[in-house]
């Protein structure tokens, strides 16, 4: 198999900043071209193939030349690649605004719709040719071409602005670089292999170490931190550290509330969701309210524990106590009521995690599980965007030919100055059918940051992060496996309150005895975890549970309340109080902590809902399907053949009912969280 060659080039990572925005105009011209020839048409000669095709394949050849270009502002070390990255992304933001605004084009879309209806021609075409067509007009109402022309150009003007403030608040938060320094004693707690990790330097007549807002950095002192003030100052600088974004949000609001109104919807929530498989903003609301009110008592009961533990570790050291539980206290008490009450040192379980095991153990499972192999692509063959990123070409199982290549999968998995700072996949190739009649292959990148090497240890990854890996590399094979006839539903591209149900689906494995076992190996005695530290382990996934489902329900009720009320109002105040009542912790100095909320503007607005929503989906499929032997191969061919390889080209609820044998339920999710059925539904 190593020497088969694939039949797609990889792209070339070489771009200059110059090359990058003339490349971008050019595929943008291209674009309009098309879309000019289809608005000249005569109504008589607008049909699928005139109009609809042409605009389909135009479509994603903007994605193929551009998604590249766009993607070097997440990852380039270069702060002018960057810079022109973000010119490019405005460029192609403002051209999509421009184009979906278009009545001539619009006008020959409902031409060619209604040749179709009435010649007898629809009923020949493919489902999935039927739902391009059906996507395509509802493209035009939302974006707002019933409306005059005068109240047209003020819309484009509104969504331009609103393009903007997303794009700043993500520079922002991609290159922010701040760090927060604190002493040795501070520090007591931090196991010494991540302190060790830290800049140390001499301030004034003291030794210091600097701490970054980068997970791996700042996570373990909120985790280990012994001294309260140490996790305070560690919460409060994470919180503030991106306070510029403050005002971009407010506008980006305003502005959501102006567009939605203009577009005859109640709230903005309403015309997110209105494409979504809940519906409408009234239904995300009854769906978090029902939760919450089921989740409360657990959570009570689980903060009352947790601040009794408080109270005893303040007594044993001679720390003042005031009966509240803050914040800062959350992750540290729930890593201590873990080692307390199953002797579960998490430091410990890192130690058997080291990345250059888990990586390819993890893609080994997924490569035997889905009947692929990949192929790292190394030395001169190798052209990624750093040095850290691996490359690979992935095929079939038994591939004997060129016609069994999947696609490309790219790994950066290490933080670096201004590269994006949480765990993510880009789609940045879609797959499809070529009007050649060949198909174009898929491209997906993993960006995230796991820890770095220290001098006493190898990259050493915490449970948390082996699942994470797990989660994304889920989204990276529902977008290599996927196999659509246009590009518009490839992959990933499906609902967004489903697109995180198969790789939260996923995240069972990391939970299996035999996963774990297969997937860990001590970094000095290359040892696997012992039966024992599997079985505490998995005991610890449901330990408060309560609490953690609530701060999840924080997050998307904050969301969803921006996104419905009608006037503005003070965001940081909202953010504080509304943390407080629902996640049952209480906040110290108030933060603009909405200013790190990336969410909130990369398309999950009125969207933060989805994560748990489609844990129920998630939830139904792994205990239906998967439960009984989840590394069986025939099974994995299963969720390929109903789940991946379809994407968005049939309704989310038709390919769950395909996979599941009948509709989906909550029964499962309800199992899973509260250990029974509950009677109410969700």
């Amino acid at each position: 198999m190593a020497s088969l060659t694939p039949p797609q080039a990889p792209p070339k990572w070489n771009h200059t900043p110059e090359e990058v925005l003339s490349i971008t105009r050019q595929a943008l011209a291209q674009n309009k071209a098309v879309s000019n020839e289809v608005a000249a048409l005569p109504e008589a000669e607008c049909n699928f193939d005139t109009v609809f095709l042409p605009l389909a394949n135009a479509e994603a050849e903007v994605l193929i030349i551009c998604g590249p270009l766009r993607f070097y502002r997440n990852v380039s070390t270069s702060k002018e690649l960057r810079d022109a990255s973000n010119q490019a992304e405005v460029l192609q933001r403002d051209f999509d605004v421009e184009e979906s605004m278009r009545p001539d084009v619009f006008k020959a879309k409902a031409a060619a719709e209604k040749h179709l209806r009435e010649s007898g021609e629809w009923e020949k075409l493919s489902d999935e040719q039927r739902r391009l067509v059906e996507k395509m007009m509802l493209d035009g109402k939302r974006a707002g071409l019933a409306l005059p022309e005068k109240v047209r150009e003020v819309l484009m003007k509104l969504k331009k602005e609103l393009s903007q403030a997303c794009l700043d608040f993500n520079k922002n938060f991609n290159e922010e670089d701040g760090l927060i320094s604190f002493t040795l004693e501070e520090l007591d707690g931090v196991p010494s292999d991540v302190i060790s990790g830290y800049n140390k330097r001499t301030e004034g007549s003291k030794e210091v170490y600097d701490v970054t807002f980068k997970t791996p950095d700042i996570f373990p002192i909120f985790k280990f931190a012994h001294n309260p003030a140490t996790r305070c100052s560690a919460q409060e600088g994470y919180e503030d550290r991106l306070k510029q974004n403050v005002p971009l949000l407010e506008k980006a609001l305003d502005l959501r509330r102006r567009i939605a109104a203009m577009l005859g919807y109640d709230t903005w929530a309403d015309y997110i969701t209105e494409v979504k498989m809940v519906k409408s903003g009234k239904n995300a609301q009854d769906f978090l309210d029902n939760l919450e009110a089921k989740l409360r008592p657990v959570g009570e009961k689980e903060r009352k524990i947790l601040l009794q533990l408080k109270k005893e570790e303040h007594e044993k050291r001679g720390l003042p106590f005031d009966s509240e539980f803050y914040i800062w206290d959350y992750r540290y008490y729930d890593h201590v009521y873990i080692e307390k009450t199953l002797n579960l040192d998490e430091s410990l379980v890192k130690e058997y995690f080291p990345v250059s095991v888990v990586v390819p153990t993890i893609l080994k499972i997924y490569q035997d599980l889905l009947g692929v192999k990949f192929i790292e692509i190394k030395d001169d063959n190798k052209d990624v965007w750093h040095p850290d990123v691996q490359q690979f070409a992935v095929w079939e199982n038994d591939a004997r030919d060129e016609s069994a290549f999947v696609g490309y999968c790219y790994l950066d998995l290490f933080p670096r100055v201004a590269k994006y700072s949480h765990a993510a996949v880009w789609g940045l190739l879609p797959g499809y059918e070529l009007p050649s009649g060949k198909r174009h292959y898929p491209l997906r990148a993993m960006v995230a940051n796991l820890a770095k090497p220290t001098p006493e240890r190898p990259a050493l990854m915490r449970h948390d992060d082996v699942t994470t890996f797990f989660h994304e590399m889920g989204h990276v094979f529902h977008g290599l496996l996927s196999r659509t006839k246009y590009a518009r539903f490839h992959g990933t591209s499906v609902a967004r309150d489903f697109v995180e149900a198969p790789s939260q689906m996923l995240e069972n494995w990391c939970w299996e005895p035999k996963v774990l076992e297969k997937m860990s190996s001590h970094y000095k005695t290359q040892e696997p975890l012992s039966p024992d530290l599997i079985d505490k382990l998995i005991r610890s996934r449901y330990v408060n549970v309560g609490l953690f489902y609530l701060r999840q329900l924080f997050f998307a009720k904050f969301d969803l309340k921006v996104h419905v009320d009608k006037e503005a109002a003070d965001y940081t105040k909202l953010w504080n109080d509304l943390r407080e009542s629902i996640s049952l912790v209480k906040g110290g100095k108030a933060q603009p902590g909405q200013g790190t909320f990336g969410h909130i503007v990369r398309g999950y607005d009125a969207g933060y809902y989805g994560y748990t929503y489609s844990l129920v989906f998630a939830a139904d499929m792994y205990a239906t399907v998967f439960k009984k032997d989840p590394l069986n191969p025939a099974l994995g061919k299963l969720y390929r053949d109903k789940i991946l390889l379809v994407g968005g080209s049939r309704d989310e609820t038709d390919s769950l009912e395909d996979f599941l044998g009948r509709s989906p339920n909550s029964d499962a999710f309800l199992q899973e969280i509260f250990g029974k059925v509950a009677n109410a539904s969700l």
